[in-house]
């Protein structure tokens, strides 16, 4: 069977990607560093098969047949086909994709960064191509380039003008670091108003503060959070993450005119963060935000029940919330008295968060070799993914 599925992870940026210095090839203005996090709980699972059989190429997303011209879909599609080493007449036979995420899509939870690197891992082996191949997921999603990859995962933007040399690299695996947990908080799963892709051209050409950022910043910080990684360094890791994250988003705010990804929750969230670190004394939890509402929060595994139990006495749950903590165990210790009078901070109305995912740092994307697995039928139409 000419068929192949894989599953990929999202990652989270603590030095962010915003603006391309060129937008055909999605070549960045600057590096990134991200962590990917793991499969088991955050994944795109994407399967393709060719057929000399079928009329023509075909995607689906989320059950939901899409647009297979898409450009950046081409993109990885073309490449791949370049380099395929499959026998010359099977390279000419029609494609159908069928692809899934298991999170909110569009929501800021990079799920384009796990789709691309999916579709990308998934064609690779699917026509036989060896080669390092986040510069072609790149070509779809820029973030996907570090979702290839396992652990904490530095994008480096190149020189050279056509992009030969603007790749994902490793700077530690999973095991590097494995007190790292993750907590995504779900806010809002709806699709943003305002893609990435127009939010960082329309930063590019108006925001003064991206030029500073691009120039003057992220050089330096770069460097910062990778030593901090290699060291694990949380405290420098924390305070570099949260600013970075602020920064994009008072980028978002300095652009002309300005947009918003996030809302009134965001914002407590960041409030509840410094407060609960000032409280302890110490920087014990890290928050982040890419393009959406939704908070990612990095911290060390001992810190997890504190944080948790802090989280739902001032954000309670709704009584009637199905499935709120997901991913990994989690335990809950009641904050302390102590704390609570220390913690300068209101406890807001029930229901705030949708769910929380607790997660860790993961490998990169792996394969399925049950025909179960698969997302198309032996006819290559898509299977109802559960």
């Amino acid at each position: 069977m000419n068929i192949v599925t894989c599953l990929a992870p999202i990652n989270i940026a603590v030095i962010k990607y915003w603006g391309k210095r060129d937008e055909s090839l999605i070549l960045p203005t600057n590096d990134s560093i991200s962590a990917t996090l793991d499969i088991n709980q955050l994944c795109a699972k994407t399967t393709v098969m060719i057929s000399q059989d079928f009329k023509k190429d075909c995607i689906w997303l989320n059950e939901r047949e899409e647009d297979i011209k898409n450009p950046r879909l081409q993109n990885c599609l073309n490449e791949i086909r370049k380099l395929s080493q499959l026998p010359s007449h099977m390279n000419d036979w029609k494609i159908h994709i069928s692809s899934n995420n298991n999170f909110p899509t569009a929501a800021g939870l990079a799920s384009s960064a796990a789709g691309y690197a999916c579709l990308t891992a998934a064609l690779a082996k699917l026509y036989k191509v060896e080669c390092d191949i986040s510069l072609i997921a790149r070509s779809g999603s820029g973030s996907a380039c570090r979702s290839v990859l396992g652990g904490f995962v530095r994008w480096h933007m190149g020189s050279d003008k056509y992009g030969t040399d603007s790749l994902a690299k490793q700077i530690a695996p999973v095991s590097h670091w494995p007190e790292m947990r993750i907590l995504l908080i779900v806010v809002n799963g709806e699709r943003k108003k305002v893609s990435s892709t127009i939010g960082m051209k329309k930063s590019m050409e108006t925001s003064e503060l991206m030029q500073y950022r691009i120039a003057n910043v992220v050089p330096e910080r770069v460097d910062k959070m990778q030593r901090a990684i290699i060291q694990k360094d949380f405290k420098t890791f924390a305070e570099l993450t949260m600013k970075d994250s602020n920064q994009m988003h008072a980028i978002c705010l300095d652009t002309y005119p300005p947009f918003t990804y996030m809302n009134n929750i965001s914002h407590s969230i960041i409030n509840f963060i410094h407060s609960y670190n000032d409280a302890v004394d110490d920087i014990k939890v890290a928050y982040t935000y890419d393009a959406g509402p939704n908070a990612t929060l990095y911290l060390m595994e001992k810190d997890v029940p504190a944080v948790m139990g802090a989280l739902n006495y001032f954000f309670p749950p709704s009584e009637n919330i199905v499935e709120y903590k997901r991913g990994l165990p989690i335990e809950t210790t009641k904050p302390s008295q102590d704390l609570l009078e220390k913690l300068k901070f209101q406890k807001q109305l029930p229901g705030q968060f949708q769910y929380i995912i607790h997660t860790k740092v993961g490998d990169g994307p792996k394969y399925l070799y049950d025909p179960q697995d698969h997302l198309l039928d032996g006819q290559g139409n898509p299977i109802k993914y559960i």
